[in-house]
């Protein structure tokens, strides 16, 4: 009479700073009234590669006039760990191996050594060992070779060291089976598993600001979520094919492009820090007015770290969608005005008119009713002529200002004869106007 149970097991050490996973394995065995059950002839071993850390040390020290005197300094310039001349520090030249199994990010290098050791006295044939990776979502191979070994003699082993870029967060399984044959011909088979949890190791948050010259700009808000410092090596915005980017981030200073985060790109832990992008959108898409309405996609971040000893990681988003706003059957925005005129003198604007329909085309005539401080020059009720579906067409305007001070540019009105629909266009754009006797820079 047989019968099968599964046993399970977790065990975890690390050896020469090497950290051994956690184990939890799950081995079919049969089960006999009289025979001794038969212990497999391999050993498997599974260790996260990481790097060392520097050691720190809790400096303990006083004042010459207490009563330990000078033992603290001494006994801290004896210790090897500390630094010469800065004994007081925390940190040392001196490296750590790694402690415990550590924490694995979302971006990052997974790295592992996997060893199958002949414990036995015999020699095995045929030996396949097989590492799988199993995610939520699918099951990766990560062996570097699926060719099984001829024989493996005692006290022998077989290596091998897996990497894999972590790209989900969450439960990750790591699966490795072992099958071989013994000298009796016997073919054997175990497995085991190794379960780790990835983390988030950044908070991303974004936000749009629509321009009336469709520009957007895009803030990205980066925070550092681990609990070690990270330096932030790149972080960029590659684009959709819609959209020029230009980075906000620097500035020019002595002919030289500074970052506006210093010299240092470090980000410590639950800091934030904020990028700036301007995106235009390319000549063949603004000319078109249907092809930005609605949903448009911008592009994706690209951010690129480093930590502990420079293990990089890298992290792409999604790609950014935003909304893009509304402007209803006929668009009016500004080409070109001055920043600053002179009081009771005329100035000129270029104004651009989009017809958004796809489908119809329109017949315009331009209004311009003057404010209490904004007077128009020039023809009131003018046709403008028919506007065909996406197009547009640009309006060179002049007026002056009878105040002093930021005004603002409102009153043109534009009908379309087709529908007798009449669309209001206030507060355009603001204007300093200052005395004609200040002298108005170019």
């Amino acid at each position: 009479m047989e019968r099968r149970k599964k046993i399970k097991r977790t065990v975890s050490f690390s050896t020469e700073g090497e950290t051994l996973l956690s184990l939890r394995s799950e081995v079919p065995v049969k089960m006999e009234v009289n025979p001794p059950k038969q212990e497999h002839l391999l050993a498997l071993k599974v260790m996260r590669l990481t790097k060392p850390t520097l050691f720190t040390n809790i400096p303990v020290t006083c004042e010459e006039k207490d009563l330990p005197g000078d033992l603290f300094n001494q006994l801290m310039r004896d210790d090897p760990s500390t630094v010469n001349g800065a004994e007081i520090l925390m940190l040392g030249e001196m490296l750590t191996l790694p402690q415990n199994f550590g924490n694995i990010f979302l971006g990052e290098t997974f790295s592992s050594y996997i060893s199958v050791h002949n414990d036995s006295n015999q020699v095995v044939k045929d030996i396949l060992v097989k590492a799988d990776l199993q995610t939520s979502s699918q099951r990766l191979n990560l062996s570097a070779s699926n060719a099984a070994v001829a024989e493996l003699k005692p006290d022998c082993c077989i290596d091998d060291v897996i990497h894999h870029e972590v790209k989900e967060i969450g439960t990750h399984i790591l699966v490795c089976a072992v099958s071989y044959t013994t000298q009796g011909g016997e073919k054997m088979y175990f497995r085991k598993f190794f379960k780790f949890q990835v983390l988030k190791p950044l908070d991303v948050k974004t936000k749009f600001y629509n321009a009336e010259t469709d520009e957007v700009f895009l803030e990205a808000q980066i925070q550092n979520i681990t609990t070690s410092p990270m330096f932030m090596e790149k972080v960029s915005l590659e684009p959709s094919i819609m959209y020029n980017v230009t980075e906000l981030n620097s500035v020019t200073q002595a002919g030289e492009c500074v970052s506006t985060f210093g010299s240092r790109g470090y980000l410590q832990p639950m800091d934030t820090r904020q990028y700036l992008y301007c995106l235009k959108p390319k000549k063949e898409f603004a000319e078109k007015a249907g092809i930005i309405k609605g949903v448009t996609v911008i592009g994706k971040l690209d951010i690129v770290w480093k930590t502990n000893l420079g293990e990089r990681g890298r992290l792409q988003t999604s790609q950014l969608q935003r909304m893009a706003p509304g402007y209803g059957d006929v668009r009016l925005s500004l080409e070109a005005i001055p920043d600053t005129v002179n009081l009771e003198e005329p100035f000129h604007i270029t104004c651009k008119i989009t017809n958004c329909s796809s489908e119809r085309t329109m017949d315009l005539v331009l209004e311009m009713c003057n404010t209490n401080s904004i007077h128009w020059c020039g023809i009131s009720g003018r046709q403008l002529g028919k506007l065909s579906p996406s197009s547009s067409l640009c309006l060179a305007l002049t007026l002056l200002s009878s105040v002093q001070g930021l005004q603002s540019v409102s009153g043109l009105r534009l009908t379309d004869t087709f529908l007798k629909r009449t669309y209001e266009y206030d507060d355009i754009a603001q204007v300093c106007v200052v005395s004609s006797a200040v002298e108005v820079e170019a």
